[in-house]
Formats: C-alpha cells, structure tokens, sequence
C-alpha cells in the first residue's frame, strides 16, 4: 500500500498535500450527523476527497439525490462542494480556499450553476467554523424547499 501523501492527484488545486488527518476527524463528525446516510473516504472515484450523501428525506421529490464533497489541503485551503442532482438538471455551489487566476483565495462559486469566476468572499479561519457556516448556508437551502 503506498502512502497517500505522497501521490501527484493528492496537490491538485492548492499545491499542498491533502491533509487526511484533517479530513477523518471531519469524517467522523459528519456520519455521526443524521443528516446523512453515508459519509465515505476515498470514494474510489476521487481518493483525495470526502464524501456524504444527504437523506433523501430532506428533500421534495424532484431532488433525486444531494451530496457534500469535501477537500482540505495541509495549508488550510478547503474546497466544499455541495450538489444537489434534480429531475430537470442539477445545483452546485461551492466553497473554496486556495490561489486562484479567477478570484480572490477565498471565493464561493454560487449556485445553482457555480460558475467561475465566482465571488471574492471571506471564509473563517478555523476549519470547524469553515465547515459549520456551509453546512448552515445548506441547512437554509432545505429548509426554503418546504416554505410555501
């Protein structure tokens, strides 16, 4: 088995190493979160990052699926990306840290399209406050899809 750290994918976007220590403790925070219904590491289609899948049950039925993909860099740059897929198409919004052509280090990507570039923001410095202010901006995204 040969050490993660040390693969060329693993500094993709930032330039710094992924911090997998970073992301197991997030792990084990979030599948410990009733919100989701799985939350796996290495998903084999992106090792580098975090998965978890929203409960359904969050959502009306024209939401087929949501999920949270996760990445956080040795450096303390981030990129949390939430999708949502749908019956007419998708919603992607993002959440990102790191040295970029387009914006700003610290920028969101807003829905429903997450273009780039997107907006110069100001993201905490703490990576729990980080983590906390999307899962909130999220939480009120679900919850104005059952406002009348």
């Amino acid at each position: 088995m040969t050490d993660r750290r040390d693969d060329d994918a693993s500094t993709f976007g930032s330039g710094a190493p992924i911090d997998f220590d970073r992301l197991e403790i997030v792990r084990g925070r979030l599948a410990t979160d009733d919100r989701f219904t799985r939350v796996e590491a290495d998903p084999t289609f992106a090792p580098e990052r975090l998965l978890c899948e929203y409960d359904s049950r969050l959502y009306p039925g024209s939401v087929q699926a949501a999920r949270l993909d996760v990445v956080w860099y040795e450096n303390g740059d981030f990129s949390i990306h939430y999708h949502e897929d749908h019956e007419t198409g998708e919603y992607d919004h993002r959440w990102d840290r790191h040295p970029s052509d387009h914006n700003a280090r610290d920028h969101v990507h807003p829905g429903p399209d997450a273009p780039t570039p997107g907006e110069n923001a100001s993201h905490p410095e703490d990576w729990r406050d980080v983590l906390s202010t999307a899962l909130a901006e999220i939480d009120d995204r679900q919850r104005a899809f059952w406002e009348p």
